[in-house]
């Protein structure tokens, strides 16, 4: 990911929005202000590791996230903006990342229903601190898968391979792939919730 810094002089020196770029209403509210930069400059310190992950959770590559994560930041100084509570500055961003990515597809590989079911399984793994501690327990949940386990989801998910290309490198089908993730899925997600038990 981009770094704070990075971002903040990226965004505070464009001088034209990305071709993806999209004017998102914040709504309704009395006395309306664009945002300055440095208010971005602080948003995005404050709030870029999160939309970040948020993206990336949709299925965004690293690539596309710092893209994304940029050009949501952008509309801060295009669209009218009133900066409210943590939360509902975070959600803004999170619409208007979620438009974007699915604005950078041509036909999107997904019905809009599966950003939702995505979605509310982030707000769960996200809480309140936007998924920093669950993304270290999912860390930890991978360092412990051993087998055929580990390699699906270092083939998968950090070298993006087909599930046809998988299988033919673990010796199995694309329906075994796609169960054996299926079940790794669940193993890391039980691992995860347990891992939160046990910290609470």
């Amino acid at each position: 990911m981009a770094s704070a810094h990075a971002a903040c002089r990226n965004v505070a020196g464009a001088k034209s929005l990305h071709p993806r770029a999209l004017v998102v209403d914040s709504g309704d509210v009395d006395g309306l202000r664009l945002v300055s930069t440095d208010d971005v400059t602080r948003l995005v310190q404050t709030h870029q590791a999160e939309v970040w992950r948020y993206v990336r959770f949709l299925g965004a590559s690293a690539e596309l996230a710092d893209d994304l994560t940029q050009d949501a930041f952008l509309q801060l100084l295009r669209a009218p903006f009133v900066e409210r509570s943590h939360q509902e500055t975070v959600g803004w961003l999170r619409r208007v990342v979620r438009n974007l990515y699915v604005k950078s597809f041509r036909r999107p590989p997904f019905a809009v229903a599966e950003l939702d079911a995505i979605e509310s399984t982030w707000d769960a793994f996200a809480g309140d601190d936007g998924g920093a501690e669950g993304l270290e327990h999912l860390r930890a949940c991978v360092e412990q898968l051993t087998g055929r386990a580990r390699d699906a989801v270092r083939l998968h998910y950090h070298e993006r391979h087909s599930r046809h290309a998988i299988g033919e490198q673990l010796g199995i089908g694309e329906d075994g792939v796609k169960s054996l993730l299926r079940r790794t899925r669940a193993l890391l997600r039980e691992c995860v919730e347990r891992r939160r038990r046990e910290g609470a």
